[in-house]
């Protein structure tokens, strides 16, 4: 994790007195005269994530053009979006960590994460009004809408064994992707507004986004607890179906889809559970043909980028890429 923190700061170097004001605007638009609000605001801040929907949008907007005021703000909106959806991703997962640190549920208990993630999206819908810009109104409202019917799509094809990878990236792309690419044509948006730089922008985020999403399907399997800051297997234990195990399917014996199947039955899995469906999707090939995808995600996503000429801006934008192939976590 501190290797990723370095690469990151280095990436974000260029644009260093925007992300300064990135964060005045979050701060701004998370403030509330109730002081439990206040409270559970600053605990988010304090272990707030990497920032790299922010990071994004900013960096969009200087390779595109300049950033307005309607960028960091855009940012803001973006990261508030983002942050909600995590909390009540907790409270469905019960989950105890995010990011290595107790989650809002863990402190505070569903009921007042639940309605903190309601009070945020809320403040999300005010700030966006703020932006007096259709065009990024009906975009955020938009993604907004594909987060959940994402999560609901996954949660479906999961219950109904119907998990194919045409429909798998679907799923990404709704539950993750789509709100990657927001952010990076939010930076088109609020700086040139030119159809042609949000069209270049809606590639390198869809793409990268479908990236950043299976790395993170494969650290549910492969990963370890330290690094990732959250429980490894969740989504095999809670029977979702992803890339590696999609893959597998394909290729192993009756037998072995019969062995597989018997394991995501388990409602308790262990660390031998998970042992045995790691070896198996290892054995065929599962977690390579994820690693293929990924790349060629990430030369989709530094295709999109060629028409703009080399900037400090740019580049930060192809490490971004790299970056998320070599994360921990």
């Amino acid at each position: 994790m501190r290797s990723d923190k370095k690469s990151l700061k280095r990436i974000t170097r260029p644009i260093f007195d925007d992300i300064k004001l990135f964060e005045e605007e979050l701060k701004s638009a998370l403030h509330s005269e109730v002081r439990l609000i206040n409270m559970i605001g600053k605990y988010i801040i304090h272990h707030k994530g990497k920032l790299i929907r922010p990071i994004l949008t900013i960096l969009s907007s200087r390779v595109c053009g300049q950033p307005s005021l309607n960028s960091y703000k855009a940012a803001a909106m973006i990261e508030l979006l983002h942050i909600a959806t995590l909390i009540h991703d907790d409270v469905v997962d019960e989950a105890e960590k995010r990011r290595g640190f107790p989650s809002i549920n863990r402190v505070w208990k569903n009921k007042i994460a639940v309605l903190m993630g309601d009070f945020i999206l809320s403040k999300t819908l005010i700030n966006m009004v703020g932006l007096k810009d259709f065009a990024a109104l009906q975009l955020i409202a938009d993604t907004a809408e594909k987060l959940a019917a994402g999560e609901i799509l996954q949660i479906e094809k999961s219950l109904t064994k119907s998990m194919t990878e045409d429909v798998y990236y679907e799923m990404i792309y709704q539950k993750t992707a789509s709100l990657v690419s927001t952010c990076c044509e939010l930076g088109a948006i609020t700086s040139t507004g030119k159809d042609k730089d949000r069209l270049a922008m809606i590639n390198y985020g869809t793409k990268l986004g479908m990236a950043f999403q299976v790395k993170d399907d494969l650290f549910d399997i492969l990963g370890n607890e330290s690094s990732t800051g959250k429980k490894i297997g969740a989504d095999v234990k809670r029977n979702m179906i992803t890339l590696p195990l999609i893959y597998a399917y394909q290729k192993i014996s009756r037998v072995e889809s019969k062995q597989i199947k018997k394991i995501l039955s388990i409602k308790k899995k262990n660390k031998s559970n998970l042992n045995d469906l790691r070896e198996i999707i290892d054995r065929v090939g599962g977690f390579s043909y994820a690693q293929q995808k990924i790349s060629e995600f990430n030369n989709q996503a530094i295709e999109a980028l060629s028409p703009y000429p080399e900037s400090p801006y740019k580049k930060s934008m192809i490490d971004l890429i790299s970056f998320n192939a070599q994360r921990k976590g």
